[in-house]
């Protein structure tokens, strides 16, 4: 039988659906405290009303570097610090080649995917450091491993996030610090970015995303600072 893991605090983006969705309500049933964020309001609402104290779930952009900062002020008061970042939130634009992607949806894409992800760790990741534990997963994706047509806005976006990651690792080895930076691809997962790639039919062939959250729950809660710099896959 395996052990169940310790109570941990989880930071998840992009809470309310999908991926980041499922796996905040794994976390919860398993006995672990989520504080998430998201842009949907009403999502939102529902999601704190069934998940109340000591889980939260705010509006919060992570485009926007002050709302993120807000938002680690706020849970920094109530002495909130993270065993587990997952920078989930991310956007995709609709398929087209890159010459016909418009300038205001790559910047988007860049904005949420990129510096959404270095926003969060520019707020959440110094409390980590100063209590000396933690890991830090960033979600990336097979297309930020390899490539396709009509997704190079997203693509670059999971490269960047690669990149970052394995950078932020060298950082954090460099310091001396135990917390650990991960890049994680979850495989293929029925999204709504998914079916905005693939079409429903082809998207509904694919694992859930509380199948693959389930599942996946354990393996994150298991990483540490071994895997620091670490490009992973887990699928389901």
């Amino acid at each position: 039988m395996t052990a169940r893991a310790p109570p941990r605090t989880l930071l998840i983006t992009g809470a309310t659906r999908g991926i980041g969705g499922a796996l905040a309500a794994a976390a919860i049933a398993a006995g672990h405290t989520v504080h998430g964020c998201g842009r949907d309001r009403a999502r939102l609402a529902d999601f704190a009303e069934e998940h109340g104290p000591p889980h939260s779930f705010e509006a919060v952009d992570v485009a926007v570097d002050a709302e993120v900062a807000a938002w680690a002020a706020r849970l920094r008061e109530r002495g909130v610090v993270p065993d587990l970042i997952f920078n989930n939130a991310a956007v995709i634009a609709d398929l087209a080649p890159l010459w016909l992607v418009p300038a205001a949806r790559f910047n988007a894409v860049i904005d949420v995917n990129v510096k959404g992800v270095a926003a969060v760790i520019r707020h959440f990741l110094p409390a980590m450091l100063e209590r000396g534990r933690g890991v830090v997963v960033n979600l990336s994706s097979g297309w930020g491993r390899s490539v396709s047509p009509e997704v190079a806005a997203y693509c670059t976006s999971k490269y960047a996030v690669e990149g970052l990651t394995a950078a932020l690792a060298e950082d954090l080895a460099a310091g001396g610090h135990s917390v650990a930076a991960v890049a994680l691809s979850p495989g293929v997962v029925d999204t709504d970015m998914l079916r905005t790639a693939f079409g429903v039919e082809e998207s509904a062939r694919s694992v859930s995303p509380e199948v693959w959250a389930k599942a996946a729950l354990p393996f994150l809660l298991a990483l540490g600072p071994k895997e620091n710099g670490r490009s992973l896959t887990f699928e389901r």
